[in-house]
C-alpha cells in the first residue's frame, strides 16, 4: 500500500489562523506552484513512479486540498489507475477563514485507487472499518458500514511534542488509512513521509514500512518519534476492539 501526502503548493504569501495567532501558510520552498502545468507534470511524474512499484493487489491513496487533489485524481485516472473512493476528511478543529470572503476551509480529501487492470484485486477489511473502536466520529455509529466522511480533529498536542511538520496528518487518520488496506506483515510505502506518522501507525500496527522524503530535519523528526514510539507502546495488534492509543506516553494494558 502506498500513502501519498504530497505538496498542496498552496504556499502563496497568504495568512492563515492557528492557536489564536495569525500565521504565515508558507510550508517552504518545496510547497511552492511553479504553475499549473509544471506542478500537473510533478504529479504525474510521482505518481507513475508508485504505479510502478505498486503490486496488483495494492492500492494508493493520496491526500489533498483543493489546490492539488483534482490534479492528483486526474493524473491517478490518467496513467491506469481505478478510483475506489473518495474521502472526505472532516476537520472539527479547522481553523477559521481570516479574510471573511471565503467559506472556512474545514476538510481535505482522500482518494483511494487501485491499478485499473481487471486481475488487480484490492484488499478491503470491511469487518474492522465496521466493528472497530473509531473514537467520537459522529459519522460513524457502531457496528454500521464505515462511510467516506470522516470527522478526526487535526493532530493533537501529544502528536507534536518533539516538533510538527506543516502538514502534519494525525496518527487517527492514517489509522482508518492502514488498517482498511493493509494487514500485519504488508509494505507501507509513503514517498513524501515528513514526520512519518504513516511509518509510526505501521510500526504499531505491524506493519513493514519505507519511507522517503527530502528534507533531513523532518526525517531526523521521524526518529525521534519513532524511538519514542518503540520505547513507551510498543507494538499494537489491529484486533477488533483494542485499545484505542489516546496518549503517546502511556504503555500498553495487559490484554484486551
Amino acid at each position: 500500500m502506498i500513502f501519498a501526502d504530497p505538496p498542496y503548493n498552496l504556499s502563496n504569501g497568504g495568512f492563515s489562523v492557528h492557536a489564536g495567532r495569525r500565521v504565515s501558510v508558507n510550508k517552504g520552498e518545496w510547497d511552492v506552484s511553479r504553475g499549473f502545468e509544471q506542478d500537473f507534470e510533478f504529479h504525474k511524474t510521482w505518481i507513475s513512479k508508485c504505479r510502478r512499484v505498486l503490486k496488483p493487489n495494492g492500492t494508493i491513496w493520496v491526500s489533498g486540498t483543493y489546490h492539488s487533489i483534482y490534479a492528483c485524481g486526474f493524473a491517478l485516472q490518467l496513467l491506469g489507475y481505478h478510483i475506489l473512493n473518495d474521502i472526505c476528511w472532516y476537520k472539527p478543529n479547522a481553523s477559521p477563514n481570516i479574510s471573511t470572503r471565503y467559506f472556512a476551509a474545514a476538510h481535505e480529501t482522500l482518494i483511494w485507487a487501485r491499478k485499473s487492470e481487471k486481475n488487480c484485486k484490492h484488499k478491503f477489511n470491511y469487518e474492522i472499518m465496521k466493528n472497530g473502536d473509531w473514537g467520537k466520529d459522529p459519522f460513524k455509529r457502531p457496528h454500521r458500514q464505515m462511510r467516506s466522511v470522516w470527522a478526526i480533529n487535526t493532530p493533537l498536542p501529544w502528536e507534536k511534542k518533539f516538533g510538527k511538520h506543516p502538514t502534519q496528518k494525525p496518527f487517527e487518520l492514517l489509522k482508518r488509512v492502514i488498517l482498511s488496506s493493509t494487514d500485519e506483515g504488508d509494505l507501507v510505502l509513503d514517498p513524501f513521509t515528513g514526520s512519518s506518522t504513516t511509518g509510526l501507525v505501521a510500526y504499531a500496527y505491524s506493519r513493514m514500512f519505507i519511507g522517503i522524503d527530502t528534507s533531513k530535519e523532518y526525517l531526523d523528526l521521524s526518529i525521534k518519534r519513532l524511538k519514542d514510539l518503540k520505547k513507551n507502546i510498543g507494538k499494537i495488534g489491529a484486533t477488533i476492539g483494542i485499545r484505542k492509543i489516546d496518549e503517546f506516553d502511556q504503555p500498553p494494558k495487559r490484554g484486551r
